[in-house]
């Protein structure tokens, strides 16, 4: 069920991996959110849009940062994903369908503090490993 919410089993650290599998919205899918977040905003936003044939990473911290925007638009309407997330010390990096998508660079520092996974938007989820 869409939002998927879940908190985080002990601190977020490098080497905790996440699996996401779900199914994209078959009909006029429009945005999709994995949020990685904290108590004061969103550590990591990995945002496929459709509208924009794009995905975008940020984080917000009092006000969103600079968008970031990956080569790729790996998700299809109706079609099933499988994101990864892998945390390091120094990015998150992300693969989609098996294929590298992007590392983006830690900009909340305060791994310990991300303690709530949560997935909303255009698609179904079929399940989340942590």
């Amino acid at each position: 069920a869409v939002p998927y919410i879940s908190v985080i089993n002990g601190p977020l650290k490098p080497g905790k991996s996440f699996i996401i599998r779900g199914v994209v919205n078959p009909t006029n899918p429009y945005r999709m959110e994995f949020n990685f977040r904290h108590r004061y905003g969103i550590a990591f936003h990995f945002n496929p849009r459709f509208d924009k044939n794009r995905v975008v990473c940020n984080t917000w911290y009092g006000t969103w940062g600079k968008e970031e925007y990956p080569a790729g638009m790996p998700f299809k309407a109706g079609q099933p994903f499988e994101v990864y997330i892998y945390c390091t010390d120094s990015v998150y990096n992300v693969s989609v369908n098996g294929q590298q998508m992007c590392n983006y660079n830690h900009r909340f520092m305060e791994l310990k503090n991300i303690d709530v996974l949560d997935v909303c938007g255009d698609l179904q989820v079929i399940s989340v490993e942590v």
